[in-house]
Parts: C-alpha cells; sequence; structure tokens
C-alpha cells in the first residue's frame, strides 16, 4: 500500500479519523494541563583548605588545593543526599526534589547544589536553604571527628543559587508521546473500519435459491410429444453437460396406422 492509497483510505473512512483526531486533541490538552511545568535552580560551590594549610600561601586558599578536597567532596554530597538528610531539610522547610554533585568536568572540589519542583519562588528558597545546608554539613562533619576550626576545610559559593528556569523536556515528551499514540490509534482504527467494509463488499458464490432446486417441468417427454428421448429420459437432442442443441439428434415423428387414411366406401 503506497501513499497514494493511504490517504484515499483516509478520506474514505474520514467519518472514523475524524474523532480519532478529536480525541487525540483532548488527550494533548489534558496532558498539557495534567502535566505542570518543572522548574531548576542550581548553585556552585567549592571546598577550600583549612587557614591552617594556606599559611604558606599567604593565606590563600586557591593556591593549595588539594586531591584530598575532591574526595571530601564526593563524601559530602553522598551525605547531602542520604535519608537522614532529606528529612532534616524537609523539616526546614525545603520543597521540591533536590541533588548534590560533583560538577560535571571539574578540576577541582567543585559541588552542584539544585533543586526542582513546580513554583519557580519556593525552588530558589529551597535552594538557598540547601546551600546553607551544605556548608553546615561539611562544619559537623568535621567536628564530628574533633578537628580544630583553625584546621577545618572551609566551603565558598563560586555561584549562588540562579533564577529558576523552566525545563520542559519532560512534558515535551509526554505530549509527544500522547500525540504519536493518538494518531496511530486513530489509522488502525481506519483501515480496520476500510478492511470489514471491503470483506463485506467482495462478491462471492451465490447461494442458491428454491427455483433453482426445482426440477424443470417437462412438455415434451410425453408420447405424441413428437421428440426422441434416450433410455434414460433425456432429450438426445441437447447435450447433457452443455444444454446446446445436437445437430445429429433427429426428430421422431408418429406413425399412424394405415387404417387412419382409409377411406370408408359407402354401403
Amino acid at each position: 500500500m503506497d501513499l497514494a492509497e493511504i490517504w484515499r483510505v483516509m478520506r474514505r473512512r474520514w467519518y472514523v479519523l475524524l474523532p480519532g483526531l478529536l480525541l487525540t486533541a483532548a488527550l494533548i490538552t489534558g496532558v498539557y494541563l495534567l502535566v505542570p511545568v518543572e522548574y531548576r535552580s542550581q548553585s556552585t560551590v567549592t571546598l577550600l583548605n583549612s587557614k591552617k594549610a594556606t599559611v604558606a600561601f599567604d593565606g590563600n586558599p586557591f593556591l593549595s588545593t588539594q586531591a584530598s578536597l575532591t574526595g571530601m567532596a564526593d563524601g559530602l554530597a553522598r551525605n547531602l543526599n542520604s535519608d537522614d538528610s532529606k528529612a532534616d531539610l524537609k523539616a526546614q522547610g525545603l520543597t521540591g526534589v533536590y541533588e548534590a554533585k560533583i560538577a560535571d568536568n571539574a578540576q577541582g572540589p567543585f559541588m552542584w547544589l539544585s533543586v526542582t519542583g513546580t513554583d519557580p519562588a519556593a525552588v530558589l528558597q529551597s535552594d538557598k536553604l540547601f546551600t546553607a545546608y551544605a556548608e553546615k554539613r561539611l562544619l559537623e562533619f568535621q567536628a564530628q571527628q574533633s578537628v580544630t576550626p583553625e584546621a577545618m576545610i572551609r566551603m565558598a559559593t563560586i555561584v549562588p543559587p540562579q533564577k529558576p528556569e523552566a525545563q520542559t523536556k519532560t512534558r515535551l515528551q509526554y505530549l509527544v508521546m500522547a500525540a504519536a499514540l493518538g494518531f496511530v490509534l486513530s489509522l488502525v482504527a481506519t483501515f480496520f473500519v476500510e478492511a470489514r467494509r471491503r470483506k463485506a463488499d467482495k462478491p462471492g458464490r451465490r447461494k442458491p435459491v428454491a427455483s433453482d432446486l426445482e426440477p424443470p417441468e417437462d412438455h415434451g417427454s410425453g408420447p405424441g410429444s413428437g421428440f426422441d428421448h434416450g433410455s434414460d429420459g433425456s432429450d438426445d437432442r441437447f447435450d447433457d453437460h452443455t444444454g446446446a442443441a445436437d445437430p445429429t439428434a433427429t426428430m421422431a415423428l408418429k406413425v399412424l396406422p394405415s387404417s387412419a387414411f382409409r377411406s370408408k366406401a359407402p354401403k
């Protein structure tokens, strides 16, 4: 089936395709209304060496970065994503879904702290809360190990929580899926009706009627009819298979007795 035939079927069965397309439009509208737009805010922080470790660099923490800080950043991210931290942040008023991880292609102990939700204002406020909580957890982490304040790793905010941006990818995926599903189902229903209608219109073997089953009346089988019949009662003038007249067949005439032509003399 080529494109021209598909188009002809769609035009011929428009009364099936049109309701399907209307239902597809309704499905897309429902997905558009039910799936909200999500917003995301993100901040970037980095871990800095302690004041004690930067004495040799005149107190500049960016000149004394060490590989151990990257390991500390990974451990902090895992702690922030734990169930205990989630419960603590929720109790403090954080809404939405948050994530802490090492920044992609990072050349040092850089971390991304992001929050996703449907309310832009709440997302921005939650990201600020999350960034402050991350620094607090870093200090608590070290205090549990009895680290002196001068030797504690510090945190600095490189990029503060940004204005939430709309994340339309998920919503767009659902809309495309709804449109594709509705259109495919509409085409399936259209060609199903077309196939059923063609099957119904296809000519088949004619069923015999009562008149076909009754034997024809025999008008020339009796004596004196003038036709010669075979021993099985069939007419020799017609072919048994084709019904055509047999040119070699002869007509048998009734022979009258000679007495029928003898004149009677008057007495």
